[in-house]
């Protein structure tokens, strides 16, 4: 079984057309009110499938990527392909920056800009445990345990919920590491923009092209 495979880049440099995309991710794209927003959340939809692609060796033309939700139907959920549906797939997007992962097992990827200024109190409360709480002292700090959060969420091991459940005051701050069995890939995009993927193999960055 090969390893999972991650990429990243700035919106303008992933290419592909949004015909690629099905009705539903063309009318979730519509509902964006800024235009950074949705070419975002284009460019990480046409992202996932060059990621997908490059690990199965196919056209990403020709994959189709599906979610569905028992609560909130069609566009919600955790997204697969039509075309491999036991292939984990997960996809971020953050103004001007996206990334994806795809791999068998559990994938999780998330992106987040940090933002200037004090830290945010509120979501360091939501996110934080004492713990890590006690090391944080700056937005990045914060913006990396947000990160590897969103990414378990995404794997399917969390909620939004519960974020403070899980400490991660442990891990480290390097490219690559192993966590109780999962192992992480971590990079810092211009921006500057924090990107986190967590498999169940160890992830390999690859280029879009």
């Amino acid at each position: 079984m090969r390893d999972p495979v991650a990429m990243g880049a700035p919106v303008e440099e992933v290419t592909g057309s949004a015909d690629w995309l099905t009705e539903v991710e063309r009318q979730r794209a519509a509902r964006f009110v800024h235009d950074s927003d949705r070419r975002a959340f284009v460019a990480a939809h046409l992202l996932v499938r060059h990621c997908a692609a490059a690990y199965l060796g196919l056209p990403p033309e020709k994959l189709t990527l599906l979610q569905h939700c028992e609560v909130h139907g069609p566009g919600h959920g955790r997204p697969y392909l039509e075309q491999a549906p036991e292939l984990g797939v997960s996809l971020s997007h953050t103004r001007g920056y996206v990334c994806a992962a795809a791999g068998h097992g559990r994938v999780g990827v998330d992106a987040e800009r940090v933002s200037q200024g004090p830290m945010d109190e509120g979501l360091a409360g939501q996110v934080l445990t004492s713990g890590e709480r006690a090391l944080v002292t700056g937005n990045a700090g914060l913006i990396r345990i947000w990160a590897r959060k969103e990414a378990l969420v995404k794997r399917g091991e969390l909620t939004l919920g519960r974020l403070r459940e899980v400490d991660l005051s442990g891990l480290a701050d390097q490219e690559r590491q192993e966590w109780q069995g999962r192992h992480l890939l971590e990079w810092t995009a211009h921006g500057p923009v924090i990107v986190t993927v967590i498999t169940d193999r160890p992830a390999t960055r690859i280029p879009i092209n």
